[in-house]
């Protein structure tokens, strides 16, 4: 029977995704007329698995993916609030005021490109054995490829969700059903993680000396940093520890292969990690990290991100909708919580040192004026940056020229930096009062340390100079160095989408949300009292399904949190 495509991606096992998946690649269906594109005159020669390989970063690209990355990873946290042009639904998961009818918390996005990496799963092979220029090695990379596409879209949803419809083969007739209940967090994240170690090895090392894909496509250290941070999740801190080292062993290969070629690098060693420097080569001028990670991209440190290719053609919609057009015509419909850059110039900030150059290039403007996200959003920034400063920086800050093309960072080294530090201080294990610590929880903080202070020293522009933070003032206990490394984690990676996350997994290894009701209460000036208690529930840590999956999928069941009578399942 002839299947055509536009049958087979009308289907998913929810409602929502009825427009889903192949319909929507860049290149797929321009090679021929939808209607008379049938299976067998597709999947017949490598440049289709390439196209809808393509395809599947290009939906991550997709705004409706892309912007779910930050509002589900970050708006709930103590780093966002609402910015401007009245977006309610924006608004009302700011304000702890979630209802199932919200369109942000619809998944639909993610599963369709769920469905076209199942979609390569099942047809490359089949590809492999018709064109004999499509070897096995290339076969098996792309295999790779996609089920760590997969693997990361599943993570987003369970990280959201908690428990959500587990589906490994594509929409392809109309006697599969797509309507499944949703399999638990530990399950499809055991799941993840064995499908990940099945295909590492498969996976590009590099696609050439200087290759853009290197940063931009799935490569072996890109699976390396996803293990690293699912087992962080799962409790398997062994597992992260070692995934998170050869990233780091590979990133310093890379550094002295470097040096080898050229001394004037804008990359040093702090401690033994190479990282971008603020002011390289002992400059008074400061701005290099922000411009080279998240203005211009592709940086030294990069592991894996989302590459705008042409802004002409598509733009980062995170960027000019949630942050704001780069002409200064519209403000972000999110922005910084003001207390983050509250007292930095009196050094009182409860977040920031005011040498840390961090406070300055994440965000723009001040109470009075309204602060504004910067990161992503600015090209380039240029300040006063010598060791000797004491009063803070005065950034400059450049505008895009081509407005909305910045690439967006799933992955980048301090990111790995500071898991190996969450890995190593939850190892080391409670400190027992009184007594000092055994050589193996000495060892496991100073691994967390050397960690925490590169990170550290690079953000305030400090090399040989000494240090306000001393190991001894936190290696007093388990609790006091990991809430170390957690602050240095929100410092570090504010605005790219982690810091909810981070919270969910602390009160997910707690059980308890305490220390997550501690940070972020403060953002709430109404209705303080009902929103802790709500917070308090483990439950609530997750987003409601939205009404549309309970109407289409009759196994779902609402999180309790945000249960609603009215919303009735039907077939």
């Amino acid at each position: 029977m002839k299947i055509h495509i536009n049958k087979q991606v009308a289907r998913f096992f929810s409602a929502a995704l009825l427009a889903s998946s192949l319909t929507a690649c860049d290149d797929f269906l321009s090679i021929i007329p939808l209607n008379d594109v049938v299976l067998e005159n597709y999947w017949t020669e490598e440049a289709d698995v390439t196209s809808v390989v393509n395809s599947c970063y290009s939906q991550l690209l997709a705004d409706d993916c892309l912007k779910r990355m930050l509002i589900w990873g970050e708006l709930r946290s103590d780093n966002l609030a609402t910015g401007g042009n009245n977006n309610i639904e924006i608004a009302r998961i700011a304000e702890e005021n979630i209802l199932e009818t919200n369109g942000l918390v619809k998944w639909e996005a993610f599963y369709q490109c769920i469905n076209r990496c199942n979609t390569v799963l099942y047809y490359a092979p089949s590809v492999n054995e018709k064109d004999p220029n499509y070897t096995d090695a290339e076969l098996r990379a792309n295999i790779a490829e996609v089920t760590a596409i997969r693997a990361l879209c599943y993570f987003y949803l369970i990280r959201t969700f908690r428990n959500v419809p587990y589906v490994t083969e594509p929409s392809i007739d109309d006697g599969q059903n797509y309507r499944v209940p949703a399999s638990s967090f530990d399950e499809i994240l055991t799941n993840l993680i064995n499908d990940l170690e099945a295909v590492k090895n498969d996976a590009v090392r590099t696609y050439g000396e200087d290759n853009p894909k290197n940063k931009t496509h799935i490569t072996r250290y890109a699976i390396y940093a996803l293990l690293a941070d699912m087992y962080l999740w799962q409790g398997n801190y062994q597992k992260c520890i070692e995934y998170c080292d050869q990233i780091i062993d590979y990133k310093i290969a890379e550094y002295e292969e470097d040096l080898q070629e050229t001394s004037a690098l804008d990359v040093e060693l702090y401690g033994r990690f190479p990282l971008i420097s603020v002011a390289p080569a002992n400059s008074t001028r400061g701005g290099t990290v922000f411009t080279e990670i998240f203005g211009t991209g592709l940086s030294f440190e990069s592991i894996f991100e989302l590459n705008i290719v042409d802004s002409e053609t598509r733009e980062n919609g995170l960027v000019r909708d949630l942050f704001g057009k780069s002409d200064g015509s519209s403000v972000g419909q999110v922005a910084p919580l003001s207390y983050l850059k509250q007292g930095l110039s009196e050094n009182t900030n409860n977040y920031f040192q005011r040498s840390d150059t961090r406070a300055y290039e994440n965000m723009e403007g001040d109470e009075t004026s309204g602060v504004t996200v910067a990161k992503y959003f600015k090209k380039s920034v240029d300040y006063l940056a010598s060791s000797s400063t004491a009063l803070g920086y005065s950034p400059t800050f450049t505008n895009r020229s081509d407005d909305h093309s910045a690439n967006w960072i799933v992955y980048r080294l301090t990111d790995v930096m500071l898991m190996k530090a969450e890995a190593e201080v939850m190892l080391a294990g409670d400190v027992v009062d009184g007594t000092a610590l055994t050589p193996e929880q000495d060892a496991r903080f100073k691994a967390a340390w050397e960690c925490v202070i590169a990170v550290w020293k690079r953000a305030n522009n400090k090399r040989t100079a000494s240090d306000t933070l001393v190991y001894t003032d936190y290696a007093t206990s388990r609790l006091a160095m990991e809430n170390l490394v957690m602050d240095e984690r929100q410092r570090e990676l504010m605005f790219e989408g982690k810091r909810w996350f981070d919270l969910v997994r602390i009160c997910r290894r707690d059980g308890s949300n305490q220390r997550m009701l501690d940070k972020v209460m403060g953002k709430f000036k109404e209705n303080i009292v009902a929103i802790r208690i709500r917070l308090a529930s483990p439950d609530a840590l997750y987003l409601p399904y939205h009404e549309d999956e309970l109407r289409a999928n009759p196994y779902l069941v609402q999180n309790p949190a945000y249960e609603n009578e009215s919303i009735t399942q039907t077939e």
